[in-house]
């Protein structure tokens, strides 16, 4: 018997499932994103914890596990859910752990890496520098035998250096990760992608007009509204977006509040400069409610990019502004500077 769970808490598991019962295999071929997870020895969907269940990809692997004659059950629960503040923390120990075990990883690998090292030069000291070898000796053999080991040793302690080094990129690679989910200009994009996904599902609540054509032969309209369990559906989905929306609208007002700046379109007017990642100040010609629209010059290493010398303009949002200066400040910047 196989079964397919849901609980927010857990995500989208199978139970039942043994090796070499061809589940895996199935469940892979449809791309609907079915892992195999160490850590549970459990297969199941990725990314599906903490979220409504994905009926079409569970029902979808249903019908193909029956199909190769399994007997499946379906369980879907999300009567329980965990706040905003408890998946973060979790999710933020997480990468601390994975960051950590990296660490220790990388740190034992360099550590064997070394020794190989070490005893590779040992090995190589015991041969004169220079010293031929000597095909017609009888200890030729020996000798050829004894290089393979020094060559050999030097590889594995070469290799272990690589290992250690991208051990340590990924544990680097974790801890950024996560520092940059708790930034502010990641925030900012994703509680945009957030309200996006609310007016979504709110237009989808409000219905779709329908035209059809009457007796009469005139084209007419009616609004089809969805039906009772589709509307629980969505209210379920609509809370869950205003959970999150909720939580990390706080995260950025506190990060306000210990200093952050939150830059908007009440920070600029035109022929201010805005500071871009490429350390470029650039002129603002418009100020939009999302963006600015700036002066852009791809092939230009100046540092101050003016309207009146580049008549290329490009957009950036407000959370990718590095910093602001008004027209007079640039002026006497350069005065400074030349």
């Amino acid at each position: 018997m196989i079964t397919i769970t849901h609980a927010h808490a857990d995500g989208t598991l199978i139970e039942g499932s043994a090796k070499g019962d061809g589940v895996y295999e199935i469940l892979k071929g449809l791309r609907d994103n079915w892992r195999y997870f160490p850590s549970i020895r459990a297969i199941g969907i990725g990314q599906s914890r903490d979220r409504n269940a994905d009926t079409y990809k569970i029902k979808r692997a249903a019908e193909a596990l029956r199909a190769a004659g399994h007997e499946v059950t379906v369980t879907i629960d999300e009567s329980q859910r965990r706040d905003m503040a408890t998946i973060e923390a979790e999710r933020a120990e997480r990468a601390q752990a994975r960051a950590e075990r990296y660490e220790e990883r990388a740190e034992r690998r360099g550590a064997q890496a070394q020794a190989d090292y070490d005893r590779a030069r040992q090995m190589a000291e015991a041969i004169p520098f220079g010293q031929p070898m000597m095909p017609d000796h009888y200890s030729y053999g020996r000798d050829r035998r004894y290089r393979d080991r020094i060559h050999n040793t030097f590889g594995r302690a070469f290799a272990g250096m690589d290992e250690a080094k991208e051990l340590e990129r990924r544990a680097e690679s974790a801890e950024a990760t996560q520092r940059h989910r708790e930034s502010v200009p990641a925030t900012l994009r994703r509680i945009a992608k957030l309200e996006a996904e609310e007016r979504g599902w709110l237009r989808t609540l409000d219905g779709r007009p329908d035209y059809y054509t009457g007796e009469d032969g005139k084209l007419h309209a009616r609004l089809i509204k969805p039906g009772p369990a589709r509307t629980e559906r969505i209210n379920e989905h609509l809370a869950d977006v205003r959970a999150q929306l909720t939580y990390w609208r706080e995260h950025v007002k506190a990060a306000e509040e210990s200093g952050v700046k939150v830059w908007t379109r009440a920070d600029f007017k035109r022929g201010d400069f805005v500071l871009t990642r490429w350390d470029q100040w650039a002129e603002v010609t418009r100020v939009n409610a999302k963006s600015l629209t700036i002066v852009w010059d791809i092939n230009s290493r100046a540092k101050v990019l003016r309207a009146s010398e580049h008549k290329y303009t490009d957009t950036m949002p407000y959370d990718k502004v590095q910093g602001q200066k008004s027209a007079e400040e640039i002026a006497a910047l350069l005065a400074e500077a030349s």
